[in-house]
């Protein structure tokens, strides 16, 4: 379904406005179709920067529920399942007992530049204790990280422009740097490198971004945060992303463990 589509269904969610500068995704058009380009890994740390110590490590946790679990069915008992077909992402996340909420597939939430148009956009998406203290590191945010829920997961792209190393450290980076702040409140990152990730099905790659919020109007605007993406290739040479961003350094953020539990669910939808 094209951006176009949504608003026109008024399913989109914004997140917020007037970002001033063009965050790009190499090779991946963020379900908006329109061009990328390799600008945004200006505002990141050099290739040879290290992956932070939060992110899952090659040989974590395996999913506990029977390797054969198929379609529809959680690979973690109890928990909910999230599918969008058009990036073949399949994962699943925590109950709503746990407080997690499982969105429309279609409902996209976005990050929007002055002349209204989206910069980053992820659809298939579910959120973490929606809710909550209402305040942004990014004060012109709308409905996104910082106004409520602790974490965001979701999946986005659609391009061949870029590898796939590069479009997974700029979903990484670029939703660190919209949902933490933006231009005008621009977040510290740092940005490790791409890491191969064969889960699944999945053959691809992960990178992290780790985040230093650095406006902070009230303690609900978390001190640092962490992204991680994971991108694969389709074999008609389209990359995907699914991304998580999470608060840390607040009460009830997600731990490490619990991060990784969530990526070992993500597997490519049936066919």
């Amino acid at each position: 379904m094209s951006w176009s589509e949504n608003l026109q269904q008024k399913k989109a969610l914004f997140a917020a406005a007037a970002l001033g500068m063009t965050l790009t995704l190499a090779g991946c058009n963020d379900d908006t179709g329109g061009p990328a380009d390799d600008a945004a890994t200006s505002q990141q740390p050099s290739a040879a920067s290290s992956a932070p110590s939060q992110a899952p490590s090659e040989g974590g946790t395996k999913p506990s529920a029977p390797a054969g679990a198929t379609g529809d069915q959680p690979l973690v008992p109890g928990w909910q399942t999230q599918t969008r077909a058009e990036h073949h992402f399949r994962y699943d996340v925590p109950a709503t007992s746990e407080q997690w909420k499982v969105l429309d597939e279609a409902t996209s939430l976005s990050y929007i530049d002055k002349a209204g148009e989206p910069i980053v956009v992820m659809t298939g998406a579910a959120n973490y204790r929606e809710g909550g203290c209402a305040s942004s590191p990014n004060p012109k945010a709308l409905g996104e990280a910082g106004k409520g829920q602790l974490a965001t997961v979701g999946t986005t792209g659609g391009g061949k422009d870029g590898t796939l190393q590069e479009n997974a450290r700029n979903w990484a980076g670029n939703w660190g740097f919209a949902a933490y702040g933006g231009a005008e409140h621009k977040p510290k990152m740092e940005v490790g490198q791409a890491r191969p990730w064969k889960r699944n099905g999945i053959d691809g790659y992960t990178a992290t971004a780790k985040v230093t919020v650095t406006n902070r109007p009230s303690p609900c605007v978390p001190p640092t945060a962490i992204v991680h993406s994971i991108a694969q290739e389709l074999p008609d040479g389209t990359r995907h992303g699914w991304v998580i961003y999470a608060d840390q350094g607040v009460p009830n953020a997600l731990t490490s463990a619990e991060i990784e539990k969530i990526m070992n669910t993500v597997r490519p939808t049936d066919g």
